[in-house]
């Protein structure tokens, strides 16, 4: 008998152990990760989705694996706002803090076991219309600004082109010099019909030769020498100069205006540049390709370049002073353009700016921000993010009846 009741001594001590072992590590699980507090109150690190599950260190929530959020001291600029204000406004009402369209009129929890966030009064002074980030969360995210200047902008316009072979113009250009010619002629004879015949025979001419492409400096040019442009039809080995005809679209056309300096490059010569510049601005813009023929007169001093060689052309374009951001800073938000400008509080306002000219890896600014105004260049995406959970959160709703 004795014999008999040492083995069932013996189970009942194991299943003892493995019942302390397994509610120990239970106690210790729950201790752990809901019951322990951190070791120091000034690095207290808590989980977004579970307020209730803090850890000293960083790390993951156990619950949902979310990265932990360090608790922000109580002397920052957004936590003296808060206190200040809740303070001094009452509670009108408690909003899940997930569907901010779900409310309470009295504290309670939802499915998840998060806290109500309660919704004060307004005050006369409104909060500040931008999100908080402290300076080491700036850090962590990369946040990089940069004041906004008045900058000296130049553009680039690279393009194509071809040396003018236009016997048309050229006839066109002898038409009208020999309707002034023949208009001298009849002014003699004193008949007031012919005399308005060739009136009218010389409008129409002139007006050929602007949609041709020739502007009204350059027709007044021809007509005091008194002939057609040679070089567009058969130069000679006197002609220093040659045309070219240049494409520049739609969306490039506000740039372009007389007078503007021109290179030019060809692969029949490589590492040689031809510089002129522009004469004439085509009035038509071609509606198959949504460009304009633009006309430059190109130094040719040893007569390399023939008439229809193709070559590249470089349009330089000075746009002057102008308030500009760098292109970074600049987020595309459907129909808006945005950039998030920062105070030395450490506040992030998102501003929406018209947009001026692309020069240089910056953009003109029209309206929206002034000159010296700080503007964040890198890390405004994480910025944009932050700052709409924070739009959310603070939306003010009606409490359901």
């Amino acid at each position: 008998m004795k014999n008999s009741k040492i083995p069932a001594t013996i189970l009942i001590m194991a299943a003892l152990a493995v019942a302390a072992v397994f509610f120990g590590g239970r106690y210790h699980f729950f201790s752990r990760y809901f019951l322990s507090t951190p070791k120091s109150a000034g690095q207290l690190y808590y989980c977004p989705m579970h307020p209730t599950f803090t850890s000293d260190k960083p790390g993951d929530c156990a619950i949902c694996g979310m990265s932990l959020v360090k608790k922000e001291p109580a002397d920052t600029p957004a936590a003296r706002h808060r206190s200040a204000s809740e303070g001094t406004k009452k509670i009108l009402f408690y909003r899940n803090p997930m569907n901010p369209q779900v409310t309470s009129p009295v504290p309670m929890k939802d499915q998840m076991g998060m806290d109500y966030v309660p919704v004060y009064e307004k005050e006369a002074t409104q909060p500040h219309p931008g999100v908080y980030i402290n300076p080491a969360k700036q850090q962590l995210i990369g946040v990089k600004k940069e004041k906004v200047q008045i900058r000296r902008l130049t553009g680039q316009i690279l393009t194509v082109g071809r040396v003018a072979y236009d016997p048309a113009l050229f006839v066109a250009q002898e038409e009208y010099l020999q309707a002034l010619k023949t208009r001298k002629d009849i002014q003699k004879s004193g008949i007031d019909y012919e005399n308005k015949q060739s009136d009218s025979f010389i409008k129409t001419a002139r007006r050929k030769l602007l949609v041709l492409g020739m502007g009204e400096e350059e027709i007044n040019e021809m007509e005091k020498q008194g002939q057609a442009q040679q070089n567009l039809y058969l130069p000679d080995s006197q002609d220093k100069s040659v045309w070219v005809y240049i494409t520049v679209y739609e969306y490039e056309a506000g740039f372009i205006k007389t007078g503007l300096p021109v290179k030019v490059k060809t692969s029949a010569y490589p590492g040689q540049v031809f510089t002129g510049r522009i004469v004439s601005i085509a009035p038509i813009l071609d509606p198959a390709t949504r460009s304009l023929k633009v006309r430059a007169t190109v130094d040719n001093p040893e007569n390399k370049l023939r008439l229809e060689m193709y070559v590249d052309a470089e349009i330089t374009y000075d746009l002057g002073e102008k308030p500009a951001v760098p292109q970074d800073a600049v987020m595309h938000a459907g129909t808006r353009d945005i950039v998030f400008v920062a105070d030395p509080n450490g506040y992030f306002e998102s501003r929406a700016v018209t947009l001026g000219a692309k020069a240089q890896g910056y953009y003109e600014i029209l309206r929206g921000i002034s000159a010296n105004e700080e503007v964040v260049t890198s890390g405004n995406f994480l910025i944009d993010s932050e700052s709409k959970l924070n739009a959310v959160l603070n939306r003010t709703t009606e409490p359901n009846q």
